[in-house]
């Protein structure tokens, strides 16, 4: 790599960042005032996308370990924000619901990361939002996190 190219790349990943920054910033103040976190806000965002999600297609979506889960679930749980109920098929599976209150405050969050998005492919125009989605899925092909995504989206469409 010459120089040139690792100047480029470093001014990507700056880019990187503070975009990140800015994409997270008012959900983080909005979850704040309920005494929880961005992993809580992520549990949220893959439970209303899935209802009924099982806690181990939780964790499998997550790619976190039972133990990063279960005290932010708990929470989350407590707070009255997600509710479980044992599956019809197998009642020892425990599947996710968020709860009225959840849905609301889920909704909430990711608007305002929708909103942001919608107004930056608004702006840049269709080509952009389809060169960005292209760079975003060759960032996360080789997650299994993403692969159980892309498959509950899958049976999802069915």
């Amino acid at each position: 790599m010459d120089k040139n190219q690792e100047e480029q790349l470093n001014q990507v990943l700056v880019m990187f960042y503070f975009a990140y920054k800015t994409f997270t910033e008012k959900p983080d103040e909005i979850i704040k005032e309920y005494g929880i976190q961005r992993l809580h806000h992520r549990i949220m965002f893959f439970v209303a996308r899935f209802p009924g999600l099982s806690v181990n297609e939780l964790l499998s979506l997550l790619e976190i370990s039972k133990q990063a889960l279960n005290n932010p679930l708990r929470q989350l749980i407590k707070k009255g924000l997600i509710t479980t109920k044992s599956s019809d098929q197998d009642r020892r599976i425990k599947q996710l619901i968020l709860t009225k209150e959840g849905e609301k405050l889920e909704k909430k969050l990711s608007q305002v990361q929708r909103g942001q998005m919608k107004k930056v492919f608004t702006d840049l125009g269709e080509d952009y939002q389809n060169a960005w989605l292209k760079v975003m899925t060759k960032l996360s092909n080789d997650r299994a996190g993403y692969r159980v995504w892309s498959d509950k989206q899958n049976d999802k469409s069915k």
